[in-house]
């Protein structure tokens, strides 16, 4: 029995709880090995970084819309089914990663194992951590999922840099070792606990008119993710190439992990306060925050660099835990599919992104000032929503004006 929370519903179960340490455990293993892909695939393998970019790209697409493929295999064998396959899957990769060190093609085939792998599990494991808690226990069940995800993200890095150059095989066994350790505390999972009858009950009556009363508070969220994303994305592979001739690396490095660090600790804080936002106050935060942190970036040097990373890290929190809330009060699909749909729009944003950044990235070196690029991402970030908003609210009205209006409209054109 888990705890109960003041709303009346448990607050983590005992699966919740083993599913929350294992996301952090999993993220830890894959960002112990996934950000030196290139180093590896370059340096070690001696592919051109042409094909490596190629490579890691198609990887990245593949990891992001994947996730539709996860939404429909949950429909088939169920979440923990999903769960074991997509572990199993990754297990494979990192084991074909020990002889892939001394063949390009193996070490190809692991990351692309991998990346398949995991499609199929993160939209499994939030819809797990969802499937059976009451809604008003969702904002901060996904946002402490976040923070186990980020604190991987934060400390995978430092501690595979010991290994990766001078033992990698010794890495990728540790890495396989840990993530068949991890899908053998999957198969004791038992299965996913059904809605609770409050919010079926409200699923089958009141819900779908409670979730066509949020469709008219903004647009899609697929749409705002991929935005989110795509904004995010900027700031993501470029502030290095801007930040480190204008500090250090060592200050770079401190960013990143004060970033993620901050971004752990603040999603599960405000999560009571995001879920409260609506859809549209939380794009104007969101939005807004992360049109500030490029326009303090823009400033260069420590302390605009410093906040600059907090503000985009505001907007992250904001952004990305909200889309998915009203993505799943929106839709009456099972919650495995939407986060698939997630993956994808993230996918796109991020596509577009990196296909965007570069061109941009390098007309400003052309005009002679990079802070030309995180003007062009700041104004990109505060008018890009208002468009997106516009669409959406010229889709609902089918692009003509309501009854009344086009009634005083011939009025006008009468008396004139």
């Amino acid at each position: 029995m888990g705890r109960r929370s003041r709303s009346g519903g448990r607050r983590v179960t005992g699966p919740q709880a083993f599913l929350l340490a294992a996301s952090f455990l999993i993220t830890l293993g894959s960002f112990a090995v996934l950000p030196y892909m290139s180093v590896l695939l370059h340096q070690r393998l001696g592919l051109g970084l042409g094909t490596v970019g190629m490579v890691l790209a198609v990887a990245s697409l593949v990891q992001f819309s994947g996730g539709v493929a996860a939404g429909a295999l949950t429909g088939r064998i169920g979440l923990r089914a999903t769960m074991l396959t997509a572990l199993a899957v990754r297990t494979a990769g990192f084991a074909v990663f020990v002889p892939g060190m001394t063949s390009p093609v193996l070490a190809v085939v692991a990351l692309f194992l991998v990346s398949c792998g995991a499609a199929l599990y993160l939209p499994a494991n939030k819809a797990y951590l969802v499937e059976g808690a009451a809604e008003a226990d969702r904002p901060r069940l996904l946002a402490v999922s976040g923070t186990a995800f980020n604190a991987g993200i934060a400390l995978g890095p430092p501690a595979a840099a010991p290994l990766i150059v001078g033992s990698p095989t010794v890495l990728f066994s540790c890495v396989t070792v840990l993530f068949a350790l991890v899908g053998a505390g999957h198969a004791l999972l038992p299965a996913a606990a059904a809605r609770p009858e409050a919010d079926a009950v409200g699923a089958d009556t009141g819900a779908a008119g409670g979730r066509q009363a949020r469709h008219d508070c903004g647009p899609p969220p697929f749409a705002v993710t991929a935005l989110s994303v795509y904004v995010f994305m900027f700031f993501q592979h470029y502030l290095a190439l801007y930040a480190v001739p204008r500090t250090s690396a060592v200050f770079y490095g401190a960013v990143l992990t004060g970033h993620a660090c901050l971004l752990a600790v603040t999603q599960p804080l405000l999560a009571r306060w995001i879920a409260a936002l609506t859809y549209r106050d939380a794009m104007k935060v969101g939005f807004g925050s992360m049109a500030a942190g490029t326009a303090a970036t823009a400033h260069g040097g420590y302390a605009a660099i410093g906040a600059g990373a907090a503000l985009m890290c505001l907007g992250e929190v904001v952004l990305f835990l909200k889309n998915d809330l009203e993505a799943l009060a929106r839709s009456s699909s099972p919650p495995a599919v939407v986060f698939g749909r997630q993956r994808l729009a993230a996918g796109l944003g991020a596509f577009a992104s990196g296909a965007v950044g570069g061109q941009l990235y390098a007309g400003a070196e052309a005009a002679g000032s990079t802070r030309l690029f995180w003007i062009a991402v700041c104004l990109q970030g505060l008018v890009l929503p208002l468009l997106l908003t516009a669409a959406a609210r010229r889709r609902r009205t089918g692009g003509h004006l309501p009854r009344a209006g086009r009634r005083q409209e011939r009025k006008r054109s009468s008396r004139g």
